[in-house]
């Protein structure tokens, strides 16, 4: 068997790897089906149930992704045996998204369930794999924490089938969230597995990108769908415009600055990493959000004007506010410059009382939002010249 050695953290040009980019794109359809779902619950004005089901799918198709990706920055030996894993786990995220449906819609998690028994087996015998060829005994109780903290979980998630549909449920759920992404913290205790700042950030912005672009698809379709039907192409030309112009600052102001250098330690990284549940979730979301707003102005979602512009506000704030907390607030060298995005996203909540204006209003904010990131920086500090910072 080839040796699965830890790659190093200052290895030159890491870069992701065609095998990472189609682990990537497999998430599309699960990613997909959680927005789907989500404008059904939205557009018949079950917020709570539907909010609580989207937090919940979008928490398993995202830490699916977070166990490979972190696992493959540190370990990523890219033989024979490593990509036939990896494709095991591949074909174990498309049993999770056709999961995905049933999760939402009847919390019935079994199918999603399986398709991470399918990942887990997987992703264990690499972590083992590991272990066995650790340089030092420190690395090798790190994988092996890793490796057993992925069977306990795994045992808790088969054991969630056996308990009643309900608040019981809901708890449990909870707890078990909680014990998978206390697992990489409690296995790094000790000695720290070798991921590589640039590859990590990189991995992230790639599948920000793809989240970005299933908004863009999903909110497509369901332009071109109302337009069938309806031609309401008056009603229809600022909610297109708006979501278009939120998408483009939003994937403006992710990538105006390298995170990477940010990175330097594992409480920093995994406070980002875990943070980027919002980020993903939210921008998912703004997707779902521009199809409801579709529906309600053609007169199929029975939610008032408010509430569909909310379906876009609120996630889009909520992603400005993440971005910034993550991102931007570390690279940001005066008051106004910090004020930028918070006060923003203050102003994007206020458009939702715009009436059938509020999303091209909240895109408008957003542009907005941009230019005054650029102008500010270009200031530099204290108006020493222009610095390398387009961070709204």
């Amino acid at each position: 068997m080839p040796r699965m050695t830890a790659r190093s953290r200052h290895e030159e040009h890491r870069a992701a790897t065609p095998l990472e980019l189609f682990f990537d794109l497999c998430f599309v359809v699960a990613v997909a089906q959680a927005g789907a779902r989500l404008v059904h619950s939205l557009a018949e004005g079950h917020l709570g149930a539907g909010l609580a089901g989207y937090a919940a799918v979008f928490f398993a198709i995202w830490w699916a992704w977070m166990n490979f990706t972190w696992f493959a920055s540190a370990y990523d030996s890219d033989d024979a045996l490593y990509r036939v894993v990896t494709l095991v786990q591949i074909t174990g995220v498309l049993i999770l998204a056709a999961g995905v449906p049933r999760a939402f819609d009847d919390s019935d998690f079994t199918v999603c369930v399986i398709g991470y028994i399918v990942m887990r087996l997987a992703l264990t015998s690499q972590w083992l794999r590991a272990a066995r060829n650790a340089a030092d005994p420190g690395e090798r109780r790190m994988a092996l924490l890793y490796a057993a903290g992925l069977v306990v979980c795994q045992l808790g998630w088969v054991g969630l089938l056996f308990v009643p549909a309900g608040t019981a449920r809901s708890w449990v759920f909870v707890v078990l969230a909680a014990a998978e992404v206390a697992v990489p913290v409690i296995a790094e205790r000790g000695a720290q597995s070798t991921w590589h700042p640039h590859h990590i950030a990189e991995r992230y912005g790639l599948f920000t990108l793809i989240v970005l672009g299933e908004t863009v698809a999903a909110a497509t379709v369901a332009v071109q769908e109302a337009l069938d039907e309806h031609e309401a192409l008056g009603e229809l030309l600022p909610i297109a415009g708006g979501g278009l112009l939120i998408v483009f600052a939003a994937w403006w102001i992710y990538f105006a600055v390298p995170i990477a250098g940010h990175l330097r330690s594992n409480s920093q990284a995994f406070a980002w990493g875990y943070g980027h549940f919002v980020i993903l979730g939210s921008a998912a979301a703004i997707g779902a959000g521009m199809e409801v707003a579709v529906e309600q102005a053609v007169g199929k979602a029975h939610i008032s004007t408010a509430a569909a512009s909310a379906a876009v506000t609120v996630p889009a704030a909520l992603f400005l506010l993440t971005v910034w907390a993550l991102h931007s607030r570390h690279f940001k060298r005066t008051l106004a410059q910090q004020l930028v995005l918070p006060v923003a996203a203050v102003a994007i909540l206020a458009c939702t009382f715009a009436g059938h204006g509020a999303v091209l209003a909240a895109g408008l904010v957003a542009a907005a939002t941009v230019a005054a990131g650029v102008a500010l920086s270009s200031r530099g500090p204290e108006g020493t010249g222009p610095r390398v910072d387009a961070h709204g």
